[in-house]
């Protein structure tokens, strides 16, 4: 497009009417006056921290469910409402949310206590120290504070895959060291095996509360999707149906309200790019191939090294074999996959985990089939359609110094 033209379509663009009244509404990272189906929860986790106001400790307490039931949103509403009464009142407390999935910030144990100084204020350097002085230094901004300090780790799991155990261990065992302050840990996680996994010294001091968050049924999501919409969009924008349409998309997913509503902002942008004033079922359908695609490339690149690497394998196979393909095969052509990369090869039987992880995923089909005598395998085919392979396999490549 020449410069000219492109001017023409950027003006044309200003003053077109836009479905959207307040996209923000539709956002994750957006907190609504009234969150709707999970006072229950609210209440809950109100009566666990309620104790910080009067200079108490709280217990810790670990939050699970589902992507999309409202543990963030829910997470982020009592914080608020407890800094509000803790401002009004000039209470000592303070609050701190870390994603953990953020990398930068918790993908070291260093990097978080570092990412907790600055919180206070006070700068460390990215690398550099010992990680004991780093720890030394947080528990004298503890002492010279003398606050009660709710700290909100959201996807603790991402945490403890990268940090290991040892840093909740170190969390929790903080308040055994300090005199004119204390900390108490709110632990998030999709990952409803999460604590079973932890060590056991761990588990018994992070878990003394728990709270789960159950999936919204399609009634529910609808509500969420009407109470958003009045919010984000002009009337008369969405066309009868897409609503109803919208929420069975997400209960089927378990009931995850987030992604009803990424489906109906995409939905909406698609609408706009194609210049029609009302969202319809076909923007609706569009959003879900869109997304799905998008999924699936950003839960392949955030996996570790082995996960690309046994993928790698089973692209590479299928791109060369029409009739089935089995872990046998698949696990044969990983191992040297591994020597070029110099990667340390897992059994043939963790090979096998990962294979029925990426089909749970939908990134793979992975079907357990009998050999009498012989046991059982799997026999795999691919799970996308043609249109991402190529992306895939570029991730892949990338991610493993093929290219």
């Amino acid at each position: 497009m020449k410069e000219k033209g492109l001017a023409d379509y950027f003006e044309k663009f200003l003053t077109k009417k836009s479905v959207f009244k307040n996209k923000n509404a539709l956002q994750a990272n957006y907190t609504p006056e009234h969150i709707l189906h999970r006072d229950e929860q609210i209440q809950q986790l109100a009566n666990v921290l309620a104790p910080c106001l009067k200079g108490d400790k709280p217990s810790n307490i670990f939050i699970y469910g589902k992507t999309g039931t409202g543990k963030t949103l829910v997470a982020k509403y009592v914080s608020s409402q407890l800094m509000k009464i803790s401002k009004e009142r000039e209470l000592p407390l303070k609050i701190i949310y870390i994603n953990c999935k953020l990398k930068k910030i918790s993908d070291t144990e260093y990097r978080l206590i570092a990412q907790l100084a600055r919180e206070f204020g006070t700068a460390i350097p990215p690398t550099g120290l010992p990680t004991d002085e780093v720890y030394n230094i947080f528990y004298r901004i503890l002492e010279k504070e003398q606050k009660n300090v709710v700290l909100v780790l959201d996807e603790i799991d991402q945490l403890t895959g990268k940090a290991g155990n040892d840093i909740l261990y170190n969390l929790t065992r903080i308040n055994a060291e300090l005199q004119k302050s204390q900390i108490t840990l709110v632990g998030i996680s999709n990952d409803l095996m999460f604590t079973d996994n932890l060590d056991p010294r761990v588990k018994s001091s992070l878990s003394e509360e728990e709270l789960v968050f159950p999936p919204y049924n399609a009634l529910q999501i609808q509500k969420i999707l009407k109470q958003r919409s009045k919010e984000s969009f002009r009337d008369e924008s969405l066309e009868q149906g897409v609503m109803e349409k919208c929420a069975a998309f997400a209960a089927r997913e378990h009931g995850d309200a987030r992604r009803a509503l990424e489906l109906l902002r995409v939905a909406g942008e698609l609408a706009e790019r194609q210049n029609e004033e009302k969202i319809q079922l076909k923007h609706l359908d569009e959003a879900e191939e869109k997304i799905e695609k998008d999924r699936i490339l950003d839960i392949i690149t955030s996996q570790p090294k082995q996960y690309h690497t046994t993928l790698y394998a089973v692209f590479h196979i299928a791109q060369n074999k029409k009739n089935q393909i089995f872990t046998g095969e698949v696990y044969e052509l990983y191992k040297k996959l591994c020597t070029r990369t110099d990667l340390r090869p897992l059994t043939q039987r963790r090979v096998s985990d990962i294979l029925a992880e990426m089909d749970m995923l939908g990134i793979i089909n992975a079907k357990v089939i009998s050999k009498g005598r012989y046991g059982r395998t799997r026999e795999i085919s691919l799970g996308t359609t043609g249109a991402i392979h190529q992306r895939i396999k570029k991730i892949l490549e990338e991610q493993l110094g093929f290219t």
